[in-house]
């Protein structure tokens, strides 16, 4: 089997950076492994129109941008643990509300490890999906959660042709 191709910036003809970036106060405090570092680091790239992210990363930070804009939402900057694995240690979400209507920290960190656990690494993110259902962002911006991502009680929608070449079931 051919070895996964990287997703980088240069795959994409038009993507647009953060522009009003906020820095989040917390970050998902999930310890993420040396596998998963290394899946991560491959990236996501929407393969069709149902899908809402394309995922890269460029040295330590991840970016995620909408799929059908372009425009960058989130940054993640990972850095190694001792004895093993990667946290995230800084994170900024786009503030321009003409870009993201998000204005919740909290929930564009739950967003954030949501994007990266389920489309990225194509694990089940029900133990996020309530507390992203239930925050006040979801409860304010009407439809601001992707619809791709969190349908009808399942977390959304990714296709196994859009991971860097795997071909790995959702969950």
């Amino acid at each position: 089997m051919p070895e996964p191709e990287r997703v980088t910036r240069s795959m994409f003809f038009d993507l647009h950076p953060i522009s009003v970036p906020r820095t989040l106060p917390r970050v998902p405090e999930r310890l993420w492994s040396e596998d998963d570092w290394e899946r991560i680091r491959l990236g996501y790239r929407s393969a069709n129109m149902d899908e809402r992210w394309n995922v890269f990363t460029e040295k330590e930070t991840v970016f995620l941008h909408r799929s059908w804009t372009g425009i960058g939402v989130f940054a993640a900057t990972f850095a190694p643990v001792k004895g093993g694995g990667h946290r995230i240690v800084h994170a900024v979400a786009e503030r321009d509300p003409e870009r993201y209507k998000g204005t919740d920290d909290d929930h564009d960190s739950l967003m954030i490890e949501t994007v990266l656990r389920f489309v990225v690494l194509g694990e089940p993110v029900d133990d996020i999906r309530s507390r992203l259902v239930e925050s006040p962002h979801r409860r304010s911006v009407s439809g601001d959660i992707p619809a791709g991502l969190l349908p009808h009680g399942t977390p959304g929608l990714r296709s196994d042709a859009g991971r860097g070449g795997s071909a790995e079931a959702a969950g």
